[in-house]
């Protein structure tokens, strides 16, 4: 009888180990999707980066403001230098002092950290001090001359090196400060917010690719010269707005108006508007520069210097071009009235009401409300009512107004006898 002797199977050495099988479960989740989306956050900090400008990026934990810069990094192809700003000591930004062979008459250089070697080596990159509002004020007053004058001890950072920071809220920041007046005063301040519906198609496995904005070279002399209008404009009317530093503390680590800050905005405006960005794109560079009440009365400048001539459009109010947008056209129509004002005339007041005429006719009708109001306002007595008044009837009862303006007029007069 034969016997047969029963032995284990061979093991099988190639069989992945659970290290492998971890691995490639790992491999998975990171493999996703990009598809293009605009971001104008995205588009507001790529135009600061371009500009040479350090950036501040506020928000809460975990929204993605690392992430954000990674991708730019990436997509600027600059390599991405990491440098925790709570964790070094205020020696780190200044240099760190190393005796010579004769002090007495080498004196006694800074030497720079490692990462600064790194990157006046490579000649480019982009420098991210991350957690910044929790770096202590005398790490903060150290890096005052890195952010404005990219020296690190006796290194100079090259112009192909950009700076952008990130900071918590000082309520939701781990032993978190106020930033300093001096260093605040030095960056363009984005708030950086997440979006529902961004993150949940991400982590379906498709992710936002963000378009970024492209400088037109034929548009660099008219964005330079469009700047320069707004913002000495502005200035000239407003000169109180030139320097304004805010008395609470909280504000004083924000955005504020200085000339140092007036000067980083006139940049910013230029090259968003060399790129063609968008009025939301240029609302957060602005606001990020001088603070939300001279950003916003900027922005109202800059939106009353594209309005057409009220004289222009007085002269041939038949073929004049009104702008499209209702907040311009409402504000092209009310500086058209207060042209009228400076100069009452007969045929000035009628020219008035044919242009009001058209744009209740080509546009929302609403929009001439207060604009025809007023008009009427202006009518003298010798002056005729026009019959234009009652093609807007529909619209307010601008014909009774005027009426009531001539009665106004008339007890004013009989008062004054």
């Amino acid at each position: 009888m034969t016997t047969f002797a029963l032995s284990a199977a061979p093991s099988d050495s190639a069989a992945p180990s659970e290290m492998d099988v971890a691995a490639e479960l790992l491999g998975l989740l990171r493999d996703t999707r990009t598809e293009p989306r605009p971001d104008p956050q995205l588009e507001a900090l790529t135009l600061a980066v371009a500009a040479d400008l350090p950036v501040l990026l506020w928000g809460e934990p975990g929204i993605g403001k690392t992430a954000a810069l990674h991708q730019l990094a990436e997509t600027l192809d600059l390599p991405l230098t990491t440098v925790i700003a709570s964790v070094h000591e205020p020696s780190d930004f200044s240099g760190l002092p190393v005796v010579g062979d004769d002090p007495a008459e080498q004196g006694v250089p800074l030497a720079p950290p490692d990462w600064a070697v790194r990157l006046v080596r490579a000649g480019r990159g982009l420098l991210f001090l991350d957690e910044l509002s929790t770096a202590t004020p005398a790490v903060q007053a150290a890096l005052l001359r890195l952010v404005l004058e990219r020296r690190i001890g006796a290194l100079r950072l090259p112009p192909g090196v950009r700076i952008v920071a990130a900071a918590n809220p000082r309520t939701s920041a781990a032993d978190g400060w106020e930033l300093s007046a001096p260093l605040a005063n030095r960056f363009v301040h984005l708030q950086w917010a997440h979006d529902a519906e961004v993150v949940v198609h991400g982590l379906g496995g498709t992710w936002p690719r963000a378009t970024l904005p492209r400088l037109d070279p034929d548009r660099l002399p008219e964005a330079v010269d469009f700047a320069r209008r707004a913002v000495t404009g502005l200035l000239t009317a407003r000169p109180t707005l030139v320097h304004r530093l805010p008395s609470n503390e909280a504000r004083k680590g924000g955005a504020w108006p200085s000339p140092r800050s007036w000067d980083m905005t006139l940049s910013l405006i230029a090259f968003a508007t060399a790129a063609g960005a968008g009025r939301d794109v240029l609302a957060q560079l602005v606001r990020g520069t001088v603070g939300d009440g001279p950003g916003l009365e900027l922005l109202a400048w800059m939106d009353r210097m594209d309005l057409p001539d009220p004289e222009l459009l007085l002269a041939d109010p038949a073929g004049a071009e009104l702008p499209e947008r209702g907040d311009r056209r409402q504000a092209a129509l009310e500086g058209v009235v207060a042209a009228v004002n400076a100069r009452p005339e007969k045929a000035r007041w009628d020219a008035a009401w044919e242009l009001l005429v058209r744009a209740a006719e080509t546009g929302a009708p609403d929009l001439v409300v207060v604009p025809a109001t007023t008009l009427a306002g202006l009518r003298r007595e010798e002056w005729e009512v026009p019959a234009a008044i009652e093609r807007l009837a529909g619209v307010v009862d601008v014909n009774r107004r005027a009426e009531r303006g001539e009665g106004m007029e008339r007890a004013t007069a009989g008062a004054g006898r």
